[in-house]
């Protein structure tokens, strides 16, 4: 499975339990650490935990598998590395103020369909 069909399992998983403010994002050109993105808000620390939990299961179920997880107790960001694609699960104040999409010089822009940022979907 190549890193564009991960994402696409991704994308899918986190709109399924209703993942906000989606973004998928092309970084191939920019890094050689993954070559997708994703970058979602969650509601709560237990939404977050549940999109986690959904996108290692999906991803699973595919026959890949999670290379690691930190962040998934109690916490206001989540990060699942799945080797082609890197998902950034986010409480919307700690989205504010980090700001990935502005560090990865691609513009801010509210609730962006995910199918936009990745072409290939």
């Amino acid at each position: 499975m190549n890193s564009t069909e991960l994402s696409e399992i991704v994308v899918e998983a986190v709109k399924d339990l209703k993942g906000q403010s989606i973004r998928c994002i092309n970084v191939e050109r920019l890094t050689s650490i993954t070559d997708y993105m994703v970058i979602v808000t969650g509601t709560s620390s237990t939404h977050l935990k549940a999109l986690a939990e959904s996108v290692s299961k999906s991803v699973k179920d595919a026959g890949q598998e999670v290379v690691g997880m930190e962040g998934k107790l109690a916490s206001e960001w989540v990060l699942v590395d799945l080797g082609g694609v890197v998902l950034h699960l986010m409480l919307a104040p700690v989205r504010a103020l980090y700001n990935l999409e502005e560090l990865w010089n691609f513009e801010t822009k509210p609730e962006t369909d995910a199918e936009a940022e990745n072409p290939a979907a």
